[in-house]
């Protein structure tokens, strides 16, 4: 996880104000496929949102468990909607 600036925060947040929630937390809670989903869209986005519909009053709990499992930074929560930033990789040069 990297420490987001406040200015890196509301420079994300303006950003993420476009974005579609990719990742819905459910009946089921914080599942490994969760997980999974939230890990994968981090990976194509760098950017993402994720939504409550269940489990509102623990929202603040599930994300920070969600981005310590996917090492992604909590940028913001706003309602019941997280959103999500994680440092796009750098690809290797052998990775060809």
């Amino acid at each position: 996880m990297i420490e987001l600036t406040s200015s890196m925060r509301k420079e994300l947040s303006a950003q993420a104000q476009a974005l579609n929630p990719v990742v819905i937390i459910g009946q089921a809670g914080v599942t490994d496929g969760v997980i999974g989903k939230v890990d994968e869209s981090l990976e194509a986005h760098a950017l993402i949102k994720v939504k409550f519909l269940e489990y509102k009053d623990q929202k603040q709990e599930l994300t920070d468990e969600i981005c310590q499992a996917t090492d992604a930074t909590l940028v913001r929560i706003i309602g019941n909607i997280a959103i999500l930033f994680r440092e796009p990789k750098e690809k290797k040069e052998d990775d060809k």
